[in-house]
């Protein structure tokens, strides 16, 4: 029984809360592989949450509980790190401690002392302990399994977003530092981490106009900004995880999803919201990913929303159809949208 609670715990979906914000970024209804960069704070419709790095909403459990059933199956699937310095580590994990309590003073309640501080965790329950290099100490209020590996590993725990950690040295070259990703949406930390920003988005079809700037794009993300932007795809599952790698003990095509059926239609636009938020003064950037689902339902009842949709998988090239995973459905999904 405990096994069987902890495969249907792997396959849980989310659905979309009533306070939760919703991006539809196809407003020219053509699929298009750009930075699309907007400042930070750009209003969007979503209130304040549009000015928020760290969305909390409604899902906030479910969320959580993907994260922690994915560290628990096998935490290095879903956390590495690669040169991850000491100076950028703290930044890092500073920034985001301080902006929880910023964003959500309800919910997060930092106190300094001597030697440290502690950072009290209201939705997880937990009270995590750091000195004063941001090093984690140690958790109170829970048990953790397995237990935080870092302070980054700990803070990912507390957030709805993925995060990675991009890093750029003396010479100008760069690489990503540390991904805690377990929303993975098809790609996975272990084969992206310590790869140039160039060999990140190699597979992805359509970048190599991107990539070819790609030093630009990185100068951006760590001495400008910060920026959001939007990546959207189509999902046939609300499910946060789909990690490359099947889990032990569940087959590939159970696990891999992406099987649209006429017969029976359950489709989502998969929306991620990524920031991007630089620190030049060590020569890194925090780049965070949520995602957002949009039931199919929901579209086809918003006449420009599935035209829009429509066009921009019509706009997709066979290389790109088959990146997003949509070669052999794609006619199936444009009749059921217009149906």
């Amino acid at each position: 029984m405990a096994e069987e609670l902890y495969k249907a715990d792997l396959f849980e979906e989310v659905s979309p809360p009533e306070d939760g914000a919703m991006y539809f970024p196809l407003d020219n209804g053509r699929y298009e592989v750009k930075p699309g960069l907007f400042s930070f704070g750009t209003p969007m419709g979503n209130g304040v949450g549009d000015e928020q790095v760290f969305q909390i909403d409604g899902n906030f459990a479910p969320y959580r509980r993907v994260k922690m059933v994915a560290r628990a199956e096998a935490l290095e699937k879903y956390y590495r790190t690669c040169r991850y310095v000491p100076e950028v580590a703290v930044t890092v994990a500073r920034f985001i401690a301080e902006r929880l309590v910023e964003e959500h003073g309800d919910c997060f309640v930092m106190e300094e002392g001597e030697g440290g501080m502690k950072l009290h965790c209201k939705l997880s329950g937990e009270v995590l302990r750091f000195d004063e290099h941001m090093e984690l100490r140690g958790v109170e209020g829970a048990e953790v399994d397995p237990a935080y590996a870092s302070a980054l590993d700990a803070l990912s725990a507390q957030v709805q977003e993925d995060v990675a950690v991009v890093c750029r040295d003396a010479e100008g070259g760069d690489w990503v530092a540390a991904i805690h990703l377990c929303h993975a949406n098809h790609w996975s930390a272990a084969e992206k981490i310590g790869l140039s920003f160039a060999a990140v988005h190699a597979p992805v079809a359509g970048m190599e106009a991107m990539n070819r700037r790609a030093d630009a794009l990185v100068g951006a993300m760590i001495d400008r900004g910060p920026y959001v932007r939007f990546a959207w795809g189509i999902a046939t599952d609300a499910r946060l995880n789909h990690h490359p790698q099947a889990p032990d003990g569940i087959e590939w095509e159970v696990w891999r999803g992406r099987r649209f059926e006429r017969d029976k239609p359950r489709l989502f636009l998969r929306v991620e919201r990524q920031v991007l938020w630089g620190f030049p003064q060590v020569g890194a950037a925090l780049f965070t990913i949520r995602a957002h689902f949009i039931d199919g339902e929901v579209v086809r009842k918003k006449a420009d929303w599935c035209d829009k949709l429509c066009s921009a998988i019509e706009s997709m090239s066979a290389a790109a159809l088959q990146y997003k995973g949509l070669g052999e459905s794609r006619d199936d999904i444009l009749a059921w949208l217009r149906d």
